[in-house]
């Protein structure tokens, strides 16, 4: 008995639509590998400029002129201090937050007037939850970005040979 041409024909869409199928879960599959990996990179970015302007708040604290101490008032300050006759520099530029992609920050403000620290505006959750640096353990009970505050408080040692290596998750 000869099998028909159309019956061989059925048999072949039929593997071509598992095929599309299982090829369909795969880029799925990758496309989520893909985007929790972007995140994590973003994570270790705002790790980055977080420590970025919480070292340069530290300097611009610690050179106030006539000995007292001063918080920025804004965080173009950091960018060029002009309470010296020359001009002192503590951050190239003021970096993008890296999960928002906006240059807006949110400013933690000091007791007595000024920025002691700076913090992302999103209300997204974070993916690394533990495990952070003694710097950074307030950290562990934050539930949204914005609940990483990068703040510089005068107790904590200047680090002026940067920020380090990021942190592990």
């Amino acid at each position: 008995m000869k099998r028909s041409p159309r019956r061989a024909s059925g048999f072949t869409y039929l593997l071509l639509l598992i095929v599309v199928a299982v090829s369909g879960a795969a880029a799925a599959a990758a496309g989520a590998l893909w985007s929790h990996t972007a995140q994590r990179e973003k994570e270790a970015e705002l790790f980055f400029v977080g420590e970025q302007f919480r070292q340069a708040i530290a300097f611009y604290y610690y050179r106030t002129p006539g000995g007292g101490h001063q918080y920025p008032a804004t965080l173009r300050a950091l960018l060029e201090d002009n309470r010296y006759p020359m001009p002192q520099r503590y951050l190239r530029k003021i970096w993008r937050d890296p999960i928002t992609g906006s240059a807006e920050w949110g400013l933690v403000e000091a007791p007595g007037g000024g920025i002691m620290g700076v913090f992302s505006k999103s209300t997204a959750a974070p993916i690394k939850t533990g495990n952070f640096p003694v710097r950074w353990a307030a950290f562990d009970k934050a539930k949204t970005y914005e609940d990483w505050k990068f703040v510089f408080v005068p107790e904590t040692p200047v680090n002026s040979a940067g920020p380090g290596p990021m942190p592990k998750d």
